[in-house]
């Protein structure tokens, strides 16, 4: 018999394939002992829960039912149903209608809590459906959203719209903060991804800001109470996200105020320039033609590294806090 045996990261990725659908199957299992629902299609589900640690089996007569072993509950209750509950409650605060044909993504429900949370903001420029799926939904294509019609019916019913508008504003200009009780740092984000899951960044004393990427012009309007706190910023590591931290910089330098670019520690992470979805390439002048005069020594060989191997290090392949940790900038809990 073939043992199916997995890493804890390959593990780890294997979870955040679970769609909605799936996480509602596991919590009938949880709370009913059995389920119709077909989840044993999802690869998590059939190589690690039934086949690896043999937690869930068809019942005996009736393989169309799933039912639980004995050591399934502990198991849930240690890895799954805090999960469950935090994408339940999203369910009940925002109205949406919750049933167990939903195929979102974790990615998805992230999104979509992210609409919730900033669905004033969201509303005061709205973008239209191509732009506000790139943003929104990075690294999955303008067109995404609209491939996947419940994903674009939820999205519409947060916002409270009938429809996007046909163009994008001349005058799209917006910025989301995500305020913590004792901000120690303002870390500006270039992509959406931190401020989708903000309870980590909140207890650390991390105030993130989020303006879209290109949409620089919003600070521009900052003020004086805005920029009190130390600055970094944090974005992909290629031409394009370099090119924008430039630009930010050389606004937050017309205020006379310092703003840091957050430094990978290696670039073991990278991923080539041609990447799926990724459309920055490097240009042949010295350093890409950027500006080597507001990088330090450390930032230079990174980038000198990536141009040579022609790759590029995305933000959500970064984990914000232990870079933050790692330079000093942030205290371990422990320690505060």
């Amino acid at each position: 018999m073939i043992q199916y045996q997995y890493s804890v990261i390959k593990i780890s990725v294997m979870i955040k394939n679970l769609e909605w659908r799936h996480l509602r199957g596991l919590q009938e299992l949880y709370v009913y002992k059995k389920t119709k629902l077909r989840i044993d299609k999802n690869n998590f589900i059939r190589q690690v829960l039934m086949k690896q640690k043999k937690l869930i089996k068809p019942q005996m007569g009736n393989h169309t039912i799933l039912t639980p072993t004995l050591k399934f509950r502990k198991y849930y209750e240690e890895n799954l149903l805090d999960r469950y509950n935090y994408y339940n409650d999203f369910f009940d605060k925002s109205g949406l209608e919750n049933n167990a044909r939903k195929t979102f993504t974790e990615d998805d429900l992230k999104a979509l809590m992210f609409t919730f949370y900033n669905k004033e903001t969201l509303k005061e420029s709205l973008t239209t459906e191509y732009t506000f799926s790139t943003r929104v939904f990075k690294g999955k294509g303008a067109k995404y959203m609209g491939s996947k019609p419940a994903l674009r019916n939820a999205v519409l019913d947060l916002l409270d719209i009938k429809e996007f508008p046909e163009k994008d504003p001349k005058n799209n200009q917006w910025r989301i903060i995500v305020d913590c009780q004792n901000p120690k740092i303002v870390v500006l984000c270039e992509n959406i991804a931190c401020l989708k899951v903000p309870i980590e960044y909140k207890s650390r004393g991390i105030k993130l800001w989020y303006t879209g990427g290109n949409n620089t012009r919003p600070l521009k309007d900052l003020g004086k109470a805005d920029l009190e706190l130390p600055i970094y910023y944090f974005c992909d590591w290629d031409y394009h996200g370099l090119s924008i931290f430039e630009r930010v910089h050389a606004i937050f330098e017309s205020k006379k105020t310092n703003i840091k670019l957050v430094t990978p520690l290696s670039i073991e992470s990278a991923l080539p320039t041609d990447s799926p979805n990724h459309n920055s390439k490097w240009r042949i002048e010295e350093l890409s033609k950027l500006n080597t005069s507001i990088y330090n020594e450390e930032q230079i060989k990174i980038i000198k590294n990536l141009i040579y191997e022609d790759k590029w290090i995305e933000e959500e392949g970064m984990d914000l806090i232990d870079l933050l940790l790692n330079k000093g900038i942030i205290l371990n809990k422990n320690d505060v």
